[in-house]
């Protein structure tokens, strides 16, 4: 089954959406919008509703992840909601030592760095995260025609929180293994490549109508590194759901030279982020993938004639695309105005009308 096949059950009643669309390459009747990120931190709604709880917790709550899934749609009007969670929920859930701190992000008791170590690695059970069913299932019901997008981070940016111990600008133990113990670095991936699979099935099973692979990180590696090192256990995971036939999107930070092989990994959508117009990323990744993005988020905090005008740049350089789905080139700034983003999504809805 491919991702233009009609599907059967929970996704029949999005299939026909601008967003599933967009993503077959197929005609819109506006071009789609949403946000990476667009569940909450900007949303003054998502800060009362998460007082208290902290993020992990949260992201095993189907009530909560029910609603602030929820309310960007609700306030925005945009194509298609995403799942809220993390994208270290997977490892969590087979019991590796980590938390989420404020200001910081992930952080790892116990980073992984030789071969003993990846015994924390066990695989994911799909009753590990069963909270993850109930919400979609929540969500299906709410959200009637409008697609859920299901996600997971990739496993190389998996891999560079476990094996740096939290985030990092330079990547630096990383690199060091990927470069000085290639096996163990392919058997790391490898491994995270089936958690992320598992994790990505669940959410399908559950009523995802797409899902996204974020590879955060992947921008740090020169081509050759990737097609090398990481191309390997990306396209696995993308193997390894591509027999639901819904759409697999694939998303990096930094990735204007990586367009290509991102899209060789076997996503039927490529992300991009602000740095390459839409027309030069066509370019380098090629016939038969739908893209998405680009605007810069820090533009949202520009004037009104300025977001407009930096939109039509996006749109203008979409113009000639197969198919286009509108979203920033990284996800939203937590100080972002949401008023900002509702006008958006408006304007391009209204400009795009066909």
């Amino acid at each position: 089954m491919s991702a233009n096949d009609r599907p059967t059950g929970q996704q029949t009643q999005t299939y026909d959406s601008p967003f599933l669309k967009a993503c077959r390459r197929e005609p819109v009747p506006h071009t789609p919008v949403w946000f990476m990120r667009q569940a909450g931190r900007s949303l003054p709604e998502y800060l009362k509703v998460r007082e208290g709880t902290a993020m992990l917790e949260s992201c095993m709550r189907p009530d909560l992840v029910t609603e602030i899934t929820l309310q960007p749609v609700r306030r925005h009007k945009v194509d298609a909601a995403i799942y809220f969670s993390d994208i270290v929920v997977p490892l969590k859930a087979i019991g590796i030592d980590l938390d989420i701190k404020p200001g910081v992000g992930p952080v790892v008791a116990q980073p992984i760095r030789s071969r003993a170590d990846l015994a924390q690695l066990r695989d994911l059970e799909p009753a590990d995260v069963a909270y993850v069913t109930e919400a979609i299932g929540m969500l299906t019901g709410e959200l009637g025609s409008t697609p859920l997008i299901g996600f997971a981070g990739a496993p190389f940016t998996l891999a560079s929180y476990l094996v740096e111990g939290g985030p990092s600008r330079n990547h630096e133990h990383t690199k060091a293994l990927m470069y000085g113990d290639p096996q163990l670095w392919a058997d790391l991936l490898d491994r995270l490549a089936e958690i992320t699979s598992v994790f990505l099935k669940v959410q399908i099973e559950a009523g995802a109508s797409a899902v996204q692979l974020f590879d955060s990180w992947v921008g740090a590696l020169a081509p050759a590194d990737y097609r090398r090192s990481v191309l390997p256990a990306s396209a696995k995971v993308f193997d390894a759901v591509a027999s639901y036939g819904v759409p697999r999107i694939h998303f990096g930070v930094g990735t204007g030279e990586l367009l290509g092989l991102m899209g060789e990994a076997g996503a039927d959508v490529v992300g991009v982020d602000w740095r390459v117009p839409l027309d030069e990323a066509a370019r380098r990744v090629g016939p038969g993938k739908a893209l998405q993005g680009n605007l810069d988020p820090a533009v949202l905090f520009s004037t009104p004639e300025a977001v407009r005008a930096k939109t039509r740049e996006v749109l203008d350089a979409a113009a000639g695309l197969e198919g286009h789905i509108f979203n920033l080139g990284h996800g939203v700034l937590p100080t972002t105005d949401p008023d900002v983003l509702t006008r958006l999504v408006a304007d391009v809805h209204e400009s795009t009308a066909r």
